[in-house]
């Protein structure tokens, strides 16, 4: 894989309280995801941007909703989120030190 797609698989983190939790537990971090990205290509750009070892990475496609405002009906967009967990010893620290 290129530095320059892998660069670009990762969108952002996803932050939400399951995503916590999952942190706290099992060491487990979630990304949302490029939809045509691979658990290789994950796995490698976790492992090139956060310099850390990763244990294993499971994906989910998240479907967008139905919405509507009024008359008006539309749809979210849908998604692609992965769960990489990482090795023991192994943390990735978003906010920096403070």
């Amino acid at each position: 894989m290129s530095k320059e797609r892998l660069m670009k698989v990762l969108l952002a983190p996803h932050v939400s309280e399951k995503a916590a939790i999952a942190a706290d537990e099992n060491r487990q971090f979630v990304f949302k995801v490029l939809p045509e990205a691979n658990k290789s290509e994950i796995k490698e750009a976790v492992e090139l941007l956060f310099e850390v070892k990763v244990d294993g990475v499971q994906v989910s496609n998240v479907k967008g909703k139905q919405k509507r405002f009024g008359q008006i009906q539309g749809r979210r967009a849908s998604w692609k989120k992965a769960y990489v967990t990482l090795q023991e010893g192994h943390d990735i620290e978003f906010m920096g030190p403070q």
